[in-house]
């Protein structure tokens, strides 16, 4: 897959198959994490995989999924959870831009899931007291996010926003993913001083 396709299809996904990701697949994640730009090359985000079966719906129980979607459709069900989540976790004794350094974190973590066919769902709607209470966290390590992780059952597809200007996204007919985008000359503008 090129850069840009892997850009453009690496989506939210909230449905996913039982199929375990392969230790390969883990670690280019955390690798994509070590290699990750770093304000002051500080390297403050650590992360803390959680994969066994009972641990992920004890997680699953503590993350809210999809605040634009009727829960029946953008909940998962039993058989559709993720089979690994990560908690994002930020080393605050660490100097640095530690938000920025998550969302390049983030980013790459996603993009070398997806470059496997490993789906994403980024999560700040989360338990943070109780999730920090469940991993036992050390008061050095915050909870700055949990990312879900599996194989989608579902695909998710970048689509013209509608007549009506609306940004919610929604599913098609067979239940896939629609992600209204502005076209590219929407994001950008170049600036010149004369």
């Amino acid at each position: 897959m090129d850069r840009m396709h892997l850009i453009e299809t690496c989506r939210t996904y909230r449905r996913f198959t039982q199929t375990p990701i392969p230790q390969k697949v883990l670690d280019d994640i955390i690798n994509a994490l070590r290699c990750s730009s770093s304000a002051r090359n500080s390297q403050p985000i650590r992360i803390l995989l959680i994969r066994q079966p009972d641990d992920v719906q004890a997680v699953n129980r503590l993350v809210k999924w999809a605040a634009a979607l009727p829960p029946e459709l953008g909940t998962p069900k039993a058989d559709e959870l993720p089979t690994l989540f990560v908690a994002v976790l930020d080393d605050t004794n660490a100097l640095g831009s530690h938000d920025t350094d998550a969302g390049i974190a983030i980013a790459n973590m996603t993009l070398a899931a997806w470059a496997h066919g490993v789906g994403s769902c980024i999560m700040q709607a989360i338990n943070r007291p109780a999730l920090t209470q469940l991993f036992r966290l050390p008061e050095n390590l915050k909870l700055h996010s949990m990312i879900a992780f599996g194989y989608p059952s579902h695909k998710s597809t970048l689509v013209p926003i509608p007549e009506d200007g609306s940004l919610a996204y929604y599913l098609d007919e067979n239940k896939n993913y629609c992600v209204p985008r502005h076209c590219a000359d929407a994001f950008a503008q170049e600036f010149r001083s004369k």
